[in-house]
């Protein structure tokens, strides 16, 4: 993606940032206040990386880039952007090979449980809340999605 590209994302997420702010003005339920508090801190982050991709590709046209550092870390930064996601309430991250399972970020369970029946394996899950749980920021969210490519998780595990 060229330089101009970024400047581009940068003022979408500055822009529905702004927008978030604006909305989250006319709701008084503490759910509803979590929910675009943690969209705006996603935003943030998808600022701050586009605003250092930015940076360093600047510093790859100002400056000789022998040993292909810049160009490295530029490389890195775009990956870490394409696959950025912004997760609204609840995090499962599975570990097939391990057969665990961790919920924001906590601790690992074992998947495992074995009786008189055999072995059996369960995962939890997660159930997406409805967009009228969540309002007018479920039209926000699909426009931010769709306009950045940014993928926003709104579940509750189960």
């Amino acid at each position: 993606m060229s330089d101009f590209n970024f400047l581009m994302l940068h003022a979408k997420f500055a822009g529905f940032k702004l927008l978030v702010t604006a909305n989250r003005v006319g709701f008084e339920d503490e759910f509803s206040k979590m929910l675009h508090d943690r969209l705006l801190a996603g935003l943030d982050g998808a600022i701050d990386l586009t605003r250092h991709i930015i940076a360093l590709q600047r510093e790859l046209i100002a400056e000789d880039d022998t040993d292909g550092v810049i160009s490295c870390q530029l490389q890195v930064e775009e990956e870490i952007l394409a696959n950025h996601a912004i997760i609204l309430l609840d995090e499962l991250e599975i570990g097939y090979e391990t057969n665990e399972y961790r919920v924001n970020g906590g601790e690992w369970h074992n998947a495992l449980s074995a009786d008189c029946d055999g072995i059996e394996i369960r995962y939890p899950t997660t159930v997406s809340v409805s967009e009228m749980e969540i309002g007018s920021l479920a039209t926000i969210i699909r426009d931010i999605a769709r306009e950045t490519g940014i993928a926003i998780s709104i579940a509750r595990v189960v």
